[in-house]
């Protein structure tokens, strides 16, 4: 792909991951997009289709960003002969996507609207932002097993699960006043994390 069609895929991106954010699926058109991010409806055909392909593609940019960081934290513990800490688990999952936003600076609270937003949405598009996590949350779930044996696999899913929606609402509130995060500061990112991880690792132990 030539450098003219990457940077026109990535704006088209860009705009769209805020329209999303912003609007939610159901109140951003193609036509909203194209407008904003300056390109023909060629081009948004070319490299997406539709409204739905453009929609998994900006969810699987963001999952190719933060999935990889989470699990290489998580396998540090992984091949450890003794369990891991919950609270080690519950750093591997909360720490990387919050980090990560930090480094972004304001594009990060975009981010950060646009993962919470796209996890929940109504069922059927909820389900497309689900399946680009579904594996790594199967990676949380084994070793969550190993961490907590005497658990059946379901009452763990529904903990996870609990965690999940946890980091979801964290990061849908992001820069609101008197939220738990109000900015993207490392300070006020870090004193988060320890606040997620002792909240979701006592839920984890009830």
């Amino acid at each position: 792909m030539n450098t003219i069609a990457t940077d026109t895929k990535k704006q088209i991106l860009n705009v769209a991951e805020r329209q999303f954010a912003e609007k939610g699926y159901a109140g951003t058109t193609l036509r909203g997009v194209i407008k904003e991010a300056e390109v023909n409806i060629g081009a948004v055909h070319y490299h997406f289709g539709s409204k739905e392909e453009l929609f998994i593609a900006v969810v699987r940019r963001v999952a190719k960003q933060m999935v990889p960081k989470q699990l290489q934290h998580l396998a540090k513990y992984e091949n450890q002969n003794e369990p891991p800490s919950v609270e080690n688990i519950m750093e591997a999952f909360f720490a990387p996507p919050l980090r990560m936003l930090s480094q972004m600076g304001k594009s990060g609270i975009i981010r950060a609207q646009f993962v919470g937003r796209s996890r929940v949405e109504p069922l059927p598009i909820q389900v497309l932002a689900d399946k680009q996590f579904h594996e790594s949350q199967q990676h949380f779930l084994d070793i969550l097993q190993r961490a907590f044996p005497n658990q059946t696999r379901l009452e763990l899913e529904w903990k996870l699960d609990l965690a999940v929606a946890v980091l979801i609402r964290t990061l849908n509130q992001i820069g609101q006043p008197g939220k738990l995060i109000t900015g993207t500061s490392p300070e006020e990112i870090e004193n988060a994390i320890a606040r997620l991880v002792r909240f979701a690792a006592g839920g984890m132990k009830a």
